[in-house]
């Protein structure tokens, strides 16, 4: 286990620097913005009071300190008079750096993906969430073996880079945490397969998934909530929802779908939580339409909108599968704004604009989804021989079998479905 730090004790008064690196200015992102998420990510953990942040300019890294000496002794001083605890840097710090600005400024030091670790570990609730998040954060601290490790038991969520004793364990080697990786894999294991399980069961199921993915905090589990009637954790902070919930909810239409709301997604998100997360993912990649919600009053939502686009390639998601675009968030924007939003959503029939707080926009988006997944239906009819039990089983299980009448030789059926169900059959 990762040494941990008792929340019962005072807040630790944290502050966030930003390293903007000069061959960064032009990228699409603007630093102003990445300080204000980092700081919100800094928000997302509790215990932490955050008392201050800054944009820190830096020409070139230096490797050993990040930083250059003189902005380094700026920094002590000022962290020196705020009585600063724990310093977030928003971006990657290798271990020597860490040790060394830890040093020279007497406080903790964590970067991007040791923050989102914490974060991911704290909030972690199936057992399969909080295995993945164990594993990750294994793979980030063997590059570093620069905490505490002990084998007794977790006082709190979490993972422990921000508080603890210190470095008076550091002999912990490779090999103690290669072996706890062993144990954990054999453990994830036997989760994985009992969800694997669980998926098979539910694609007998003849409704059709939706998932809606997006940056964090852009607004989906709020919509999922709207859309269900459910009451799913959806608060204003990065990463409110971590393990994916599923409802089976009907449209006003009638039609019966499967909604799934995911992690949010994050720019620079850690490289080890790609790969641990992909497994509580697989819905998005299974499922028959992809509702990508953005949050469309943040003033960097095009970037954000990049970013899922990007993540959702990396996982594989096909280019060619159904997505529909949700403008969230309408509330937030003034009437001139709102109004050439709404706007230009009714000109693309794959955007819809709505506000998932006060229900606005809500019909158009059942609409949109019913046209999305009730296409056109051909009506057959099937003979089925008696040997034949599995295919008519799997008909009624679609509930596509709108007649059924029995012969000597086996069962003439006729049925009412799509081309993709067809399809489906017919690999029976």
């Amino acid at each position: 286990m990762i040494e941990s730090f008792d929340t019962s004790t005072p807040a630790t008064r944290a502050w966030v620097l930003h390293p903007e690196l000069k061959a960064d200015r032009h990228k699409r992102r603007g630093a102003s913005h990445a300080l204000e998420e980092a700081v919100s990510l800094g928000d997302a953990l509790p215990g932490l009071d955050m008392v201050g942040a800054d944009v820190v300019p830096l020409p070139k890294v230096n490797p050993g300190l990040l930083f250059g000496t003189g902005k380094i002794e700026e920094l002590r001083r000022k962290f020196e008079d705020h009585e600063v605890d724990l310093v977030l840097i928003d971006g990657p710090v290798t271990p020597v750096q860490q040790r060394n600005l830890e040093k020279r400024w007497k406080v903790k030091i964590l970067d991007r993906t040791g923050l989102i670790l914490e974060i991911f570990s704290d909030r972690a609730r199936t057992r399969e969430g909080v295995l993945q998040v164990e594993m990750a954060a294994l793979s980030y601290q063997r590059t570093r073996l620069v905490r505490a490790w002990t084998h007794l038991e977790r006082q709190r969520g979490g993972l422990g880079f921000v508080g603890g004793p210190g470095e008076t364990q550091i002999e912990a080697d490779r090999r103690a945490i290669d072996e706890a990786v062993t144990k954990l894999r054999r453990q994830l294991s036997k989760v994985v397969k009992t969800r694997e399980l669980h998926r098979a069961a539910r694609k007998k199921i003849p409704y059709p998934v939706v998932a809606l993915v997006g940056y964090t905090n852009a607004g989906k589990s709020t919509l999922f909530n709207r859309m269900t009637g459910a009451s799913v954790t959806a608060e204003d902070m990065l990463f409110a929802t971590l393990d994916p919930t599923m409802r089976a909810v009907e449209l006003p239409g009638g039609l019966k779908v499967i909604l799934s709301d995911t992690v949010g997604f994050i720019s620079d998100l850690p490289t080890q939580l790609v790969a641990a997360f992909r497994a509580t993912l697989e819905e998005v990649l299974d499922a028959d339409l992809i509702v990508h919600v953005r949050d469309i009053s943040h003033p960097e939502s095009e970037e954000q909108s990049k970013d899922v686009h990007d993540i959702l390639t990396e996982m594989g998601v096909d280019e060619a599968a159904r997505r529909l675009e949700v403008w969230n968030k309408l509330d937030r924007l003034d009437d001139a704004a709102k109004s050439a939003r709404a706007t230009t959503a009714e000109r693309e029939p794959d955007i819809i604009a709505l506000s998932a707080l006060t229900g606005e926009g809500m019909e158009a988006l059942f609409d949109t989804i019913t046209d999305a997944l009730d296409p056109p239906r051909l009506q057959e009819r099937l003979v089925l021989g008696h040997a034949q039990g599995r295919a008519r089983a799997w008909l009624f299980e679609q509930d596509v079998v709108t007649d059924e009448s029995q012969t000597e030789d086996g069962v003439i059926l006729t049925v009412s479905w799509t081309e993709r169900q067809k399809a489906r059959f017919s690999k029976l």
